[in-house]
């Protein structure tokens, strides 16, 4: 007699590029999942091996010249065989009660009422669960029916085009955001150039005096005065203050853009 496949319920989804340092966490969070599916985008270190080792299904997807990080989630989407999918970034680790959330849910009344769910994510920065300065509860949007999900778009900040009402889950997502202040420089370096083509070719209006001030004073009082950063104690005063200068940084290069037009 043959044996009856298991079904798979939910497909956990990671797209990751040059992540050896980091998808193993991730992996070893999702051992317990009916299928996990690595979307290998152009990795040049040790990503692929390492997530063929703990037997997820990896598909490879050339390195672009220029980034759009809808790319590879839809190519997620076309190879999961779930009835859900769960999109989940290298860094990420579902914790033990979301694990035991999602698996005593029962997707197939609660599709009636949501067909897409956002997940709390608990951001670990600088080795600290930050609560204050905006970072908590940092909704995502991560569950997806996927015959609902049509498909992401967006190159930076992508968005899911997708049919129905949004739930929402009640467990925590895991984020280790940042081990150090060198990793946030250096990511503050990458998307900040992304952040100004983007706003450059939205044909931002010109950067001034007033402009970059009102940029930093708007993040300042957002998570300092509103957010209340500094009750996450020096960690926190650090984060709030370099979310200003990351803004400040994407500014500077939009304005670096601008002025070489001329």
């Amino acid at each position: 007699i043959m044996e009856m496949k298991k079904e798979i319920k939910i497909s956990f989804v990671i797209v990751a590029r040059d992540e050896e340092k980091m998808i193993g966490g991730c992996l070893r969070s999702l051992k317990w999942a009916d299928e996990v599916i690595v979307i290998n985008h152009g990795s040049e270190d040790k990503t692929k091996k390492i997530a063929q080792q703990f037997g997820a299904k990896v598909f490879d997807l050339s390195r672009e010249k220029r980034v759009n990080y809808s790319r590879p989630r839809n190519e997620g989407l076309k190879r999961a065989l779930g009835e859900w999918i769960f999109y989940i970034d290298a860094d990420e680790r579902v914790s033990q009660e979301l694990r035991k959330e999602l698996q005593e849910m029962d997707l197939d009344s609660e599709s009636e009422k949501h067909t897409w769910f956002a997940v709390p994510r608990m951001n670990v920065i600088l080795g600290k669960p930050m609560k204050h300065g905006g970072w908590w509860p940092d909704y995502v949007k991560r569950l997806f029916k996927k015959s609902s999900l049509s498909k992401w778009r967006g190159e930076l900040h992508e968005e899911p085009v997708v049919e129905g009402m949004m739930g929402k889950l009640k467990s925590p997502l895991r984020h280790e955001k940042h081990e150090t202040v060198f990793e946030m420089l250096e990511k503050t370096n990458e998307w900040s150039e992304i952040e100004g083509k983007l706003m450059f070719e939205s044909n931002h209006p010109p950067m001034n005096i007033v402009r970059f001030c009102s940029a930093m004073a708007r993040e300042f009082w957002y998570r300092m005065i509103k957010k209340m950063a500094f009750l996450d104690g020096p960690k926190g005063i650090i984060m709030a203050m370099y979310q200003v200068y990351s803004r400040f940084i994407s500014y500077a290069k939009l304005w670096e853009m601008q002025i070489s037009k001329k």
